[in-house]
């Protein structure tokens, strides 16, 4: 699902856009439960949005006794790259990685942090700190994933 609770900005960008927290907890409990109801028996909920309203409406799904781990790839700060995530270099250079047909550097624009929206600098993006960013997001998750596998006492 490509949207999530997202506070309001004051400036609207096309495309972005929110739900509530009611919303979103309601549909991802439908689909569990019709997904567990076929016969799945765990589900692992990804998400890189570490907002608190988006977090507690994932962090509250409930199945009958299926098991839900909800594993937020953003959850730690990259090292590698500045710390703000929306339209900057963060996104920009996973995106290049995973698709770079998609990104078009010369149009993007460096923008101050001065509330909610793109934010960052998409100019020191690239294709290696993608590459980096991508593969330490799916150690985090196979890492948390086997972690929570194993229980507390392994």
């Amino acid at each position: 699902m490509e949207y999530g609770v997202n506070r309001a900005s004051r400036i609207q960008y096309p495309g972005n856009a929110t739900v509530r927290r009611k919303t979103l907890h309601r549909f991802m409990n439908d689909l569990l439960g019709s997904w567990e109801a076929g016969g799945v028996e765990e589900f692992i909920i990804l998400t890189a949005h570490g907002w608190d309203p988006h977090q507690e409406a994932l962090s509250t799904l409930r199945t009958v006794t299926a098991r839900v781990r909800t594993v937020d790839v953003f959850s730690t700060p990259f090292p590698e790259a500045e710390g703000l995530i929306h339209g900057g270099e963060v996104d920009t250079s996973l995106l290049l990685y995973v698709d770079g047909r998609r990104v078009h550097l010369e149009a993007a624009e460096d923008l101050v942090p001065d509330g909610p929206g793109p934010v960052g600098h998409p100019s020191r993006a690239s294709v290696e700190t993608g590459r980096r960013l991508y593969h330490l997001m799916y150690q985090r998750i196979a890492d948390r994933v086997l972690q929570s596998s194993r229980g507390p006492d392994t």
